[in-house]
């Protein structure tokens, strides 16, 4: 029977079972826990896990703990990885037991996101989400059919940018989308406006806060779900039923339209329409695809565009790491052309700055959550079966014994006889998790920073009276990390480059 209320006595005996079962179940341990701060009695670390940039603290817990950092919520037992090594030897070589997700409650029970590849527990579904986008994008001669498509809506970009150069962010999120919808659905999106892409977008801002640590009480009680909706503060049950429409639209009204144009006979070559050919399809088939389908425009559009939003964010910051990279791309390229990704190897400056941008504010500092499936001894510890381990992304790109001066914006880093890490060796994820469109993500982040060198100046702005306006170096705390918003001044390099920018276009 669903409860209505939750009573004083509920809390009590619920805090009394916990406190047995920890008494019954610490005797079982065959080694210690990993180190990590100290929680009071019942409620474990609850009151230690801090609001924003909780990527900070872990890395601070680091210091003093390790790299294998130990907290307990309310019983359930977390694992923080500040060492990418420790994350290879658990995430990668031990993958079979360390690639489950955590079901979250308000997520993936009361809105309904447990179909998408990022939190769908490990299994035969999950399995064959991963082999169609593999299919599909997983390999660079895939690549040779997305190519084409990213550089078209790159010139795009540009035009977006030249045309209306102060709202460069809303172009930036356009032409992120538009490739990703594209490549997906074979979709192209008005240039203002588009109903499908304003769905994704609200869609995909609640995936965000859906998935961010703390955002949801009742995904540390997960017995607040049983609360009515008008029970007060329960805003997360008033809101759950409008997320849970916008989670199923996103799967289902795209797939509507890619049958629609199928059965006219005017689909473009796209992931649904390639897998949705064929008479013998099964319901459970189909099922599969569509939710491939969400899952990659899920994975692919908001994560670029944070990307390309730290590019824009540095090459104010950092001027000369800008004109080293232009002069670049004027002696290599010259003039008369905007980059392809064919020119990538021949800018190796240019492909190292792009390396900077993923390490210096990485999209997702805290890589989305491992559930661990069996019991583990890792280093001589114990980790129990069910515990959430958590990659501190950002603790990787920032650790000074791997990146010299880490808060520092420096392509050279990845040059010369003995260039440090590539950033991209962790920034996807790990494991069975890694991110299945990397490549296309890292083409499409490539092409929007070497295109924009080509033919834009970036720089601070100013005010009235002459003087610089500093950004405001702030990022959000959300699963996928953004940069704080900012002004940039925007202009053509020459008169030529705008020309350039022009005709591009015309050739479209």
């Amino acid at each position: 029977m669903a409860l209505s209320l939750i009573t004083s006595l509920d809390v009590i005996l619920a805090a009394f079972a916990l406190f047995l079962l920890r008494r019954v179940t610490s005797r079982r341990r065959p080694a210690p826990y990993p180190p990590g701060p100290k929680g009071l009695p019942l409620i474990g670390n609850v009151l230690d896990m801090p609001v924003k940039h909780m990527w900070e603290t872990v890395a601070e817990w680091g210091k003093t703990y390790g790299d294998i950092v130990y907290v307990d919520i309310l019983g359930q037992p977390f694992v923080f990885l500040n060492s990418p090594k420790i994350a290879h030897e658990m995430l990668e070589k031990k993958s079979l037991i360390y690639s489950d997700r955590p079901s979250l409650t308000m997520a993936c029970e009361l809105v309904g996101w447990d179909w998408t590849l990022g939190l769908k527990r490990f299994g035969e579904e999950f399995r064959a989400q991963r082999r169609l986008l593999h299919l599909f994008m997983g390999t660079q001669s895939c690549m040779e059919e997305v190519v084409p498509i990213e550089e078209y809506e790159t010139k795009s970009f540009l035009r977006r940018v030249l045309t209306d150069p102060e709202d460069f962010a809303e172009a930036i999120r356009s032409t992120a989308g538009a490739v990703i919808l594209r490549l997906t659905y074979g979709y192209q999106p008005k240039e203002h406006g588009d109903s499908l892409v304003d769905l994704i977008d609200r869609t995909m801002e609640q995936f965000s806060t859906l998935t961010s640590p703390n955002a949801f009480l009742v995904d540390v009680f997960p017995v607040l779900k049983y609360v009515p909706a008008w029970f007060p503060g329960a805003r997360f049950k008033r809101i759950a039923p409008e997320w849970a429409k916008c989670s199923n639209d996103i799967q289902e009204v795209p797939l509507g339209y890619v049958k629609d144009q199928m059965a006219k006979g005017t689909a473009p070559l796209s992931f649904t329409s390639r897998f949705l050919e064929g008479d013998d399809l099964t319901v459970e088939q189909e099922t599969v695809i569509k939710r491939a389908a969400a899952s990659m425009y899920g994975g692919g559009a908001d994560t670029t565009v944070s990307s390309i939003k730290t590019f824009f964010l540095t090459m104010m910051l950092y001027p000369h790491v800008q004109k080293k990279a232009q002069a670049e791309i004027d002696t290599v390229i010259g003039n008369d052309r905007t980059p392809s990704l064919g020119d990538k190897d021949r800018l190796p400056y240019v492909d190292a700055l792009v390396k900077e941008v993923f390490r210096w504010h990485p999209v997702v500092p805290l890589d989305l959550p491992h559930r661990l499936m069996q019991d583990d001894v890792h280093e001589g510890y114990f980790i129990p079966e069910g515990t959430i381990v958590v990659a501190n992304i950002w603790k990787f790109m920032h650790d000074p014994d791997i990146y010299t001066d880490p808060m520092n914006f420096n392509p050279d880093r990845f040059l010369g006889s003995q260039p440090e890490q590539d950033p991209r060796e962790y920034v996807f994820g790990f494991g069975r998790r890694i991110c299945p469109g990397r490549n296309v993500a890292e083409a499409s982040v490539w092409l929007s920073c070497a295109a924009s060198l080509a033919v834009f100046n970036i720089s601070k702005p100013v005010d009235g009276s002459g003087r610089l306006i500093e950004p405001t170096l702030d990022f959000s705390s959300a699963t996928i990390s953004h940069a704080a918003p900012f002004r940039c001044d925007i202009k053509p390099r020459s008169e030529a480059a705008r020309q350039l920018i022009l005709i591009e276009n015309e050739g479209k």
